[in-house]
Formats: C-alpha cells, structure tokens, sequence
C-alpha cells in the first residue's frame, strides 16, 4: 500500500469518525463542534441573496391579495348586483379567501415534501393568475367569492412553503432575517394594495384593475422558478448528492468542503425515519412522540396568537372602520395602518436574529395589549351618543377618532415588531422528517384562526359594540403573552437540525439558553484557533523568507 493510499484510508476513517460523532451528538441533544465549524457562515453569497428575493415574491403575493380587498370592498358598489354589498356579503367574499388559505395551507407542506417547495410555489403562481384575472372580469357575488377562494388557496400555499424554502436554503445565522425579508414583502404587498386601491379609489370600475394587478408579480415568478434548485435537503433526501452538493457549495462558499457531508449526517436521522415509515406512521407521531407533540403545540399556539389578536380585521376592514369613524379618505388613512406594518416589520428584519425570536416577542406583546386596550377606551366615548354602536353618517368627535387612529398605529408597530414575523419562523421547529407536516398543520392554525376572526368582526362589533370587541382582542393578546412566557423556547443561532433538541426534557426554554451558550462558546474556540493559526502561517513565512 502506497503512502498516498494511507493518508486516504485515513482521512476516510477520520471523517466517519467525525460524523459518527455529529450523529451521536444530535441524538443525544449536544451540539456538536464539527457542525459549528462547518457552518463557516460569517460571509453571505450573493447566491443565497438572489434566492431569497426571488422566493420573496410569494410574501408579496400573500400581502397583496390579503390586503387590496380593503379597497376593493368599498369602492365595488353596485358592480356585483346588489345596490350595495350587505354586511353578510362582505364577510363572505373575504370569508372565503381565509378558508382557501386554510385548505391550501392544510396541504402544502406535505405536497412539498413530496413534490419539492419549488414546485408548489410555481403551483401557487398560476393559481394566483387564474383567481385575479377571475376577480377582475366577475359580475355576481358569488363568482366574486370563487375568485376570492381560488386566490386563498394559492396564498395558503406560498404562505406555507415560501418561509420553510427560504429556511431551509439560508444559512443559520441568518435565517431567521430571511424569514422576515419574506414578512417584509407581506407588508410591502399590503403598502402597494392600500397604495393602488387609493389610487383607483375613484376611477369607474377601478376595483378590477385594484384586483387584477395581483397577476403580474405571480407571472414574474412563475418564470424566475425556473432557475432557482430545489431545497438541499430535499435533494439529499431524494439521495441527489452531487446536485446538493453543488447548491451547499454556493450558499456556503465561504466554508469547509465538509458542509455537506455535515448537512448529511445532520438529516441522516430523518431520512432514515422517512424511509422507514409510512405518512399515518408520521401523522400519529406529531402527536405521540414527545418532542414533535411540543413542537407542534408551540407552531400552532404561535400561529393562533397571530390570528386571535385581530390584527388581520384591521387588514381587511379598515377601509370600511374608519369611513364609520368620520374620515373622509379611508383608504389614505387605512395605508397609513399598513405602512406602519412595513417600517416596523423593517426593525425586525434588523434585530429577530440579533435580540432573538423570544426576547422581540415578550417585548413586543404588551404594546398589542396597550394599543388595543387604548382603542377599546376610545371606542367607548367616542360612540357614546350612538348606544356604543357605530353608525355610518354619524359626526363624531374627531379627537377622539385620532385617538383611535393612533391607538391602532401602536398596535400595528407592535405587533409587525414581533407577532407579525416570529411565528412564520415555524419550520425551524420540527425535524425534516414531519417539517411538512409540522408546517402545514400550524399553517392550517394560522388561517383557521383567521376564518375565525375575519368571519365574525363585524358581528362582534355589532353585538358586543367596538369597544368590547377591541377589549375582547386586548384579552386574547394578554393569553398569548402568557403563552410565549411559558412555552417559546429561543432558537436564533441554532441551525435546523439542532432546534429539535430543545424539545427533548420540555419546552426547552431553559434548554435552548444552554445549547446556545454552547455553540457560542465553541465558535469562540474556533476563531481563537483561527487567530491562532493564522499567526504560525505568518510566522513560518517569515522564517522561510530569511
């Protein structure tokens, strides 16, 4: 045997002791240094920029038609047949947008891990054509509402896969910003609904070119989807190593040839439990197996507390809220709301992975509660002349309408500062082999919740009067509050594969302080080493020289 064959065999078996060792380490809930040091993730590619923005226009489509219905809702007028829409009506037509959402949402992750995400976002596009062009030549009700519904889906889809894809394409230290860069275009979506809506708020049939516009941003990436890869851990699922491997080199550039191997020792676990068991089998162990139950139960809570708080009644009702208020543009007013949404989803995008997806949520949640709390008091003295009921034509006080306005722009920056961003982090909180499933089901909360609230606001506010319906929201927010507290362990700084140790003894909120610590101070170690090494290197140059 040859010298050359040697160091070979022994490299070999070093890198299977290796990666024996990071297998050994993720079952039994350590972080593992091999994993750190071949993250190797202190510089970005461009690559990695490129697909995130391109993945970023589902986030878009998911702001826009959620949000251009706002609009679309007061300026339709007579254009459907009724002389004008009922109360009934309106709730149906963005009712039915809510339960497509849920429909597509309760399918996407498990399509996906059959299919790939990539697929299913471009599925996702043509729907969202066919639905907008659909709104936009409609002349009934209820053809109306199948547009709406044909949309829903397409937006459950993207909102599902488009987070989990970006995710699972994204480096771990900054994934959790990625995630919110795809929040950020949400609110963008929504900014440029109120924008467009405000726009053609005057204009003869201007809501179907307010609806139909949705279409061209799903064409634009309908075609870029064409040159995006698929999910790595997809392809190493599949057993496509070389295409994996070719994607992993570009993300991570920067780093170790070892990556992948490391990626691959890293979701061996999973593929093996894929393999080896049916979708019933995975079914029952998201609520069997301890650790899938905790994690679910955390994706689902945080996916309700979004939806319960009703932030989305301000997204789709707005307009409509503060015409009965007095103010004569609604819909200018209604785009200062979603603005607000933009700026503070933007100091998000800046702090969730440096201050964490725990700490920016119990930070932010007693500002939703104050905002809401405020607006339910002004609510009360503002319709005291009308029985506490609001009155379409009535002349009320207009300071106390801007109390409203503002008390709803706290809520807003609060909520967009966290609640907005921290639940879509939802697929880093399951294993590769339930991610899909995992996702789809808190997704499948998230538009339940919606239905929920979207289908009964204007009935609540009808029955219980504004302001004990926005006191009834306040209440909601402080339960969530309370839930984040107990049970949303951190995860900023671990990668996938590692937030599912934290669920192994509980909710790990302890627990994830501790592996972060962990992996903190190896990366210390390392760069030490680093430091080190690099000053032997300079060293024997200098020796050589002379």
């Amino acid at each position: 045997m040859t010298s050359n064959d040697e160091k070979r065999d022994t490299s070999i078996e070093k890198d299977t002791d290796e990666l024996a060792d990071l297998a050994r380490d993720i079952d039994t809930g350590e972080i593992n240094e091999l994993a750190v040091v071949a993250e190797g993730e202190e510089r970005t590619t461009w690559f990695v920029w490129i697909l995130v923005l391109c993945s970023t226009i589902s986030g878009l489509l998911f702001g826009y038609d959620t949000g251009v219905i706002s609009g679309a809702l007061v300026s339709i007028g007579s254009d459907l047949g009724p002389a004008e829409l009922s109360n009934g009506q309106k709730e149906f037509i963005t009712s039915s947008t809510t339960l497509g959402a849920l429909l597509g949402g309760l399918v996407a992750g498990v399509l996906s891990d059959w299919t790939g995400r990539r697929i299913v976002l471009g599925i996702a596009d043509v729907i969202f054509i066919g639905g907008a062009i659909g709104q936009a030549v409609c002349h009934t009700v209820w053809s109306m509402i199948g547009g709406r519904f044909l949309i829903g889906v397409g937006v459950g889809l993207a909102a599902c896969i488009a987070p989990l894809y970006i995710q699972e394409l994204s480096p771990t230290r900054l994934r959790g910003r990625m995630v919110v860069l795809n929040v950020v275009m949400i609110t963008l979506g929504q900014v440029i609904a109120y924008g467009i809506g405000a726009g053609f708020g005057n204009v003869n049939h201007g809501w179907r070119w307010m609806v139909g516009l949705g279409s061209v941003p799903a064409g634009i990436q309908c075609i870029l989807l064409f040159f995006l890869p698929e999910s790595p851990r997809i392809l190493i699922r599949r057993g496509n190593m070389a295409q994996a491997h070719a994607i992993m080199s570009k993300i991570y550039a920067y780093a170790r040839p070892e990556e992948v191997k490391v990626l691959h020792a890293a979701v061996q676990k999973s593929i093996e439990i894929t393999n080896t068991t049916t979708f019933v089998q995975r079914c029952k162990s998201m609520l069997f197996d301890p650790i899938n139950r905790r994690a679910l139960i955390v994706g689902c809570g945080m996916q309700a507390f979004q939806q319960l708080c009703g932030f989305n009644t301000l997204m789709y009702y707005s307009a409509t809220l503060f015409k009965e208020i007095g103010f004569d543009q609604p819909t200018a007013v209604g785009l200062i709301i979603s603005g607000t949404n933009f700026i503070f989803t933007l100091v998000a995008l800046k702090w969730i992975d440096k201050i964490g997806r725990r700490r920016i949520m119990i930070w932010s949640a007693p500002g939703m509660v104050f905002g809401l709390t405020l607006a339910s008091i002004s609510f009360h003295f503002l319709t005291r002349k009308t029985g506490g009921n609001l009155v379409d034509g009535t002349e009320y006080s207009t300071a106390w309408s801007a109390i409203v306005l503002v008390s709803m722009i706290i809520f807003v920056a609060s909520y967009a500062t966290g609640l907005g961003n921290v639940p879509w982090q939802q697929g880093e909180l399951f294993g590769l082999e339930v991610r899909g499933l995992g996702t789809s089901l808190s997704t499948a909360t998230n538009w339940a919740g919606n239905l929920l609230i979207g289908s009964t606001y204007l009935s609540l506010m009808a029955k219980i009067t504004p302001s004990g319906a926005f006191g009834f929201y306040a209440g909601l927010c402080l339960l969530g509050w309370l839930f984040v507290l107990a049970c949303f362990p951190e995860t900023a700084g671990l990668s996938l594969e590692e937030v599912r140790m934290v669920f192994r003894t509980g909710f790990g909120i302890r627990e994830s302080q501790r592996l972060r610590q962990v992996k903190k101070e190896m990366k210390e170690r390392e760069r030490v080493k680093d430091k080190e090494g690099g000053g032997a290197d300079q060293s024997q140059t200098v020796e050589k020289g002379s």
